[in-house]
């Protein structure tokens, strides 16, 4: 059962909005109804957890998730030690089986507002984007974000230390992994698809070569410094 948020595209079903818009459309994944018999989410834990706030480009995701109480998700872990494969299994068991909200925000925003302030914007929007108030949020890290009703609970660590957050950590970094892929189709050269944005050395070399692309993250100094080599060779060549 799962309820997603809306962002940069579509990737999940739909009931709030962040920033999509400008990333490309991914297929919904799964359209559940709320369930007309009780809920097994009653006195729920949410775990709340990000993907991509180190790369130079694409989106970060924040996903939150209530796992259900009446029977358990093996597997579970921090996403960082799981295989993509393992990854891709849990993600669709806990988007079948969960309670579920993701929220995308772009890099405009997140040069706009920072990168924790955006990150934190993300996490209170996919608290409340879950169909259900959770009892109480916990936030991989240390930092909580502001605004949130619900009782939250900083965790660091917490992806390692909590079902619900680990959860949540698959979701939104196998959501992000298929963005990134997508990204990969409409800016062909940078190998978003092999990186997913990461400073790696092939993407290093790309940004040199090609200068930044509307994802890439231009409050961040490897790309600021591409850009300023680019308008200074655009500048010589004008000379």
């Amino acid at each position: 059962m799962a309820a997603f948020g809306v962002g940069d595209s579509p990737v999940m079903p739909t009931s709030i909005a962040d920033d999509r818009a400008a990333l490309p459309v991914l297929p919904a994944d799964r359209r559940s109804a709320m369930p007309r018999h009780p809920s097994p989410f009653r006195q729920a834990v949410c775990g709340v957890d990000e993907a991509g706030r180190g790369p130079l480009a694409g989106p970060v995701v924040v996903a939150a998730v209530i796992l259900p109480r009446d029977h358990r998700i093996d597997g579970i872990a921090d996403s960082k030690v799981l295989s993509p494969a393992v990854r891709e299994r849990l993600f669709e068991i806990i988007v079948r089986e969960a309670m579920v909200s993701t929220v995308v925000v772009g890099a405009a925003r997140i040069d706009a507002m920072n990168i924790r302030m955006a990150t934190l914007w993300g996490m209170r929007r996919a608290i409340a984007a879950l169909p259900q108030a959770p009892t109480v949020a916990l936030i991989d890290g240390r930092d909580l974000p502001p605004g949130v009703v619900t009782k939250c609970r900083a965790l660091v660590d917490g992806d390692a230390r909590s079902t619900a957050i680990g959860a949540a950590s698959i979701v939104a970094k196998v959501t992000r992994d298929r963005l990134m892929t997508r990204l990969a189709l409409s800016c062909p050269g940078y190998g978003f698809e092999r990186h997913k944005g990461y400073a790696t050395a092939e993407h290093r070399a790309a940004l040199a070569a090609l200068g930044a692309s509307i994802h890439h993250r231009r409050s961040f100094a490897p790309v600021r410094a591409a850009l300023e080599a680019h308008a200074s060779a655009e500048r010589e060549a004008a000379a």
